[in-house]
Parts: C-alpha cells; sequence; structure tokens
C-alpha cells in the first residue's frame, strides 16, 4: 500500500528536520580549547572556549553561566570567530578546590569533563576525565593546555616545553588526563621563612649567653692593695 502524500510530506519533513540538527555535528562544528596556566603559589588561571557551528541564525551555540560560588572569580563572554558562536570563559585566582567546579559552567556538560588538581608535599598532581563518546569524530577539535610553574615530572600529554603540557582528545573516546610535577609549598615557603627568623632569634640569643659564660668562666682575683703588704 503506497502512502498518501500528506504522510509523505510529513516523512521528508521529519527527515529535513532530523537532517539540519545532525549535520552540524556530522562536519566538524565542535570546537573546545582550554589553557590554563598554575603559579608558583598555587593560584590558576586561564580561559575555555566552547563553540558550534550554528544551525542557523538564531543558534547562539553552547551557552555557559558562572556558578554562584565562582562569581568574581569567573567571566564569560559570547564568542565568535571563524563561523563559530558560543561562550569564552576567563577565570583567574581560582583556588585547587575551585578548578573542580569549572565542570558546572554547563549543565548539559555534566559528568563528562572532570579535572583534579591536588597537593601532597611538593608534589602536584593533576588527573583529568573527558568523555566525548558523543562527541562527532569529523572535525571535532578538543584541546586542553596547562603551563606548571616548574619543570614537568610525568605526563600522558603532549610536551610543548618544559613546563607545558598539551591534550588533543579526540571524539569517539573517553580520555584520561595525567601530569606530575614538583615545586615547593607555598605555605611550608612561609613557614621556612618564619621557621628561619625564629632560628636566627634563637642563635642570637644563645650566642649571647654563650658570651657571657665565656666571660665569667674564669672570674679575675680582687686586685690586692699596693701598700696592703709593706712595712711600716
Amino acid at each position: 500500500m503506497q502512502p498518501s502524500s500528506p504522510s509523505l510530506r510529513r516523512r521528508v519533513v521529519i527527515a529535513a528536520g532530523l537532517l539540519l540538527f545532525v549535520v552540524p555535528f556530522l562536519t566538524g562544528c565542535l570546537r573546545v580549547q582550554a589553557s590554563m596556566g598554575i603559579s608558583s603559589d598555587d593560584r590558576v588561571s586561564g580561559q575555555i572556549v566552547a563553540a558550534t557551528i550554528p544551525a542557523d541564525e538564531n543558534d547562539a551555540g553552547p551557552q555557559l553561566t558562572v556558578p554562584s560560588s565562582l562569581a568574581g572569580k569567573v567571566r564569560v563572554q559570547e564568542y565568535t570567530q571563524d563561523g563559530y558562536v558560543g561562550s569564552q570563559v576567563f577565570f583567574s585566582d581560582l583556588t585547587f578546590g575551585d578548578v573542580q567546579q569549572l565542570s558546572t559552567l554547563s549543565d548539559q556538560s555534566a559528568g563528562m569533563f572532570q579535572l583534579n588538581l591536588q597537593r601532597a608535599g611538593d608534589l602536584v598532581g593533576l588527573t583529568g576525565r573527558v568523555d566525548l563518546e558523543s562527541a562527532p569524530e569529523q572535525g571535532t577539535d578538543v584541546q586542553f593546555t596547562i603551563a606548571f610553574p616548574a619543570r614537568v615530572a610525568t605526563t600522558n600529554g603532549t610536551r610543548e616545553s618544559d613546563s607545558i603540557v598539551t591534550w588533543k582528545l579526540p571524539a569517539g573516546e573517553v580520555s584520561t588526563l595525567r601530569a606530575e610535577v614538583r615545586y615547593s609549598d607555598p605555605n611550608t615557603r612561609g613557614f621556612a621563612g618564619w621557621a628561619g627568623i625564629v632560628a636566627g632569634v634563637t642563635l642570637a640569643v644563645a650566642l649571647l649567653i654563650a658570651a657571657l659564660a665565656w666571660l665569667n668562666r674564669n672570674p679575675a682575683p680582687p686586685r690586692r692593695s699596693a701598700q696592703a703588704g709593706d712595712n711600716p
């Protein structure tokens, strides 16, 4: 039995609508670029771009919002470049704990992006997980770059220099990020400076006590009067 003409037209319209939805994801429309730097006092600054090629003139691309917990440290603005539209995020003076909250910039990306920075003594470790299994394999551009304040000891990323590592994350896969670097704990540095001052004062007091003890170790006998032993 042949479908009626209205039914056929309806199916064609539905198929066309689905095609318009899928085509942007098949033609390389996804761009996610994140870069950040860590200072020697364990503060993190950087930016994130999340954009797609718009499906129509009303498509503004991914819209990221700042969680209230990061207000004052994160700023979001519109991104328009190379035919892509979306959001650009700037952040500064984040703590390691704040960095974990960057994944909450978008409800849609919850669970797709996880990043963790931890310190154990002088060792700082970065671990991350990025789930791009649902991303289009053709044309997806997802990159993450991080600059450390010291030479990177180990990593599974690409070394751009002694202290900079980049990961280019493939679509259709779940990727892990890993890097370790050693530099002194800023809290320990402050304590070491104070400890040095205390040690210096203690040493000065000890030297003073030692000097007084040395001066008094053999007290000089009382001087006899020049007339004491003479006869009249």
